[in-house]
């Protein structure tokens, strides 16, 4: 049965590498995926749910332009089929293959895309996907704070990664369109706020603010406003570069995925510097800002948070990102999923990956010796408790997502076959997308 709305989860498949690019951290070696795979299939079927943010680690699959290695891709995904799992397909997350080198390479984006339409053709049952994962969090961590992959610190060298990141993401869609026409694609980024913790500090606080904005405003074709264009102009993207974005447009098969964390709201100081400030709007505030300015459908791709001391801490992170997806939706935005990450508690994502220390970050449904946690037992009865009343009382769309299972059935065709007429024609594009039938 296809679900209404997706209460969904994660198994973690970072993949960046650090100290010069020497060190891969590899979270699907880390947390035990590659060994424990099915078992992990089987604890996200016992949690109820039906939708899995998955996909294959990129660096073992893409060995080099048009030369691939399916084979632990070919089992996992042909097991969730068989279990009728949707997966939403994670094709990149924060790290790209040795020979690529890193996001500073121009031919990154021509060549990922042609990666992304290798898997839809290998897996076309496959509907869901994020080609890109947190395309502003990966180009930041990457060239603007020197943390991973090609590891600089500067504005032309994050503006370079961003506009080269976007443009994969941007291409792979429309390969992925030409094997699946009525693909879905949800984008997971971090949604961020900047306060000013004095007057001083506001000017800095507007910049990073229309900052946060620049992948999605690239990726769905949006125009940014007068500063961040000046600020793209002279840190690297020319017109051509900028005007790609206004031409390439895929926003009517999208879904806007908001993350949210407690780190993701920051004070700014007068001199420009940030700190953690915490929960301060929260997810519903945020969240209404992205959906203001896209007007997009919305889904909730990520947040946790460490089951902590009391050993209720995530337990009740979780019942208050809940309430706030509740009062997203009845303030009549169209929310259509929710997502606890991750399956299992994740490594080193105490200090961003950073560091090679094996400290066990305590985020998950489950430990690593996949035994549940209270936030696990927590989510399935959530989940059990809603699954039928959001249908029935929910102001959201309803996603016409084509679960496995539904693969190449006459109705299947017939949406695909729709879906091809619309994506040459916005108008039906768009009316297709709001329809509350599946």
């Amino acid at each position: 049965m296809t679900p209404s709305f997706l209460f969904a989860t994660g198994i973690e498949n970072s993949n960046p590498t650090i100290q010069g690019g020497r060190v891969r951290v590899d979270e699907l070696e880390k947390c035990g995926h590659y060994e424990k795979w099915s078992l992990d299939f089987d604890l996200v079927q016992a949690l109820g749910i039906q939708v899995l943010r998955y996909g294959p680690p990129i660096h073992r699959t893409w060995l080099a332009d048009g030369h691939y290695d399916w084979s632990f891709a070919d089992v996992t995904f042909e097991d969730l089929r068989r279990r009728n799992i949707a997966p939403i397909a994670d094709l990149c997350h924060f790290g790209v293959p040795d020979w690529i080198g890193n996001f500073q390479n121009p031919d990154f984006p021509a060549r990922f895309a042609t990666y992304a339409r290798a898997f839809a053709t290998r897996y076309p049952w496959v509907q869901l996907y994020t080609p890109v994962n947190e395309m502003f969090i990966c180009a930041a961590f990457s060239a603007l704070y020197g943390w991973w992959n090609e590891q600089l610190a500067s504005d032309q060298a994050f503006v370079t990664a961003l506009k080269h990141i976007v443009k994969a993401n941007v291409l792979a869609m429309g390969a992925i369109l030409e094997v699946r026409p009525d693909a879905i694609f949800i984008q997971s980024e971090s949604s961020e706020y900047f306060h000013a913790e004095n007057p001083k500090a506001i000017a800095a606080a507007e910049v990073m603010n229309s900052r946060r904005f620049l992948s999605l405003d690239l990726n769905y074709g949006r125009r940014v406003d007068s500063e961040m264009y000046e600020y793209l102009m002279d840190n690297g993207m020319t017109r051509e570069e900028y005007h790609f974005f206004l031409s390439h447009r895929f926003k009517h098969n999208c879904i806007m995925g908001n993350d949210y964390y407690a780190t993701n709201e920051h004070r700014v100081s007068a001199d420009g510097s940030t700190r953690p400030a915490g929960e301060v709007f929260g997810y519903h505030v945020i969240t209404r800002q992205y959906h203001d300015r896209y007007r997009l459908p919305v889904m909730h791709t990520e947040t946790n948070r460490r089951q902590g001391p009391n050993g209720d801490e995530a337990v009740n992170w979780l019942w208050k990102e809940w309430a706030n997806v509740l009062r997203v939706r009845n303030d009549g935005v169209p929310i259509v999923g929710f997502t606890w990450y991750s399956l299992t508690d994740q490594v080193d994502w105490d200090t961003a990956l950073r560091e090679e220390n094996g400290r066990v970050f305590e985020v998950g449904l489950y430990d690593l010796d996949r035994k549940i946690r209270p936030v696990g037992e927590a989510y399935k009865q959530l989940i059990a408790n809603w699954r039928e009343v959001l249908p029935t009382h929910s102001v959201c769309l309803q996603v016409p997502v084509s679960m496995p299972s539904d693969y190449a059935s006459r109705h299947d065709n017939q949406k695909q076959a729709q879906a091809a007429v619309a994506s040459t024609d916005p108008s039906t594009a768009a009316a297709n997308t709001a329809s509350t039938g599946s």
